[in-house]
């Protein structure tokens, strides 16, 4: 009886120090926030699409608390410059950090 009751009172101390409450991942991040940047990372992936001179397929988009990571590979630096550009101007952008590499 006594080794019942010790071991349910480590499971539920176990339960109670892993529980995560509203946090998505490791940084803390709240769901409203997590939401946001999905949708601030699809809508530039969108008009990269949806631009001409921009390769979508080539350059990553992450987003974290409004920050927009952007990587990967572009033709020359006119393209760097326009995926920064677009990305700038979706709503919800704080920041942009271009780390696009042009193939020479």
């Amino acid at each position: 009886m006594i080794i019942r009751t010790l071991l349910a009172a480590v499971v539920a101390a176990a339960a109670l120090l892993t529980a995560t409450g509203c946090a998505v991942g490791r940084g803390q991040q709240t769901v409203g926030s997590y939401i946001d940047d999905a949708t601030i990372t699809t809508q530039i992936k969108a008009r990269f699409a949806d631009n001409t001179q921009v390769a979508a397929t080539s350059i990553s988009v992450e987003t974290l608390n409004g920050t927009v990571l952007l990587s990967g590979f572009a033709k020359n630096a006119t393209e760097k410059t326009m995926a920064e550009s677009i990305a700038r101007g979706v709503n919800g952008v704080r920041s942009v950090k271009n780390e696009i590499v042009v193939r020479p």
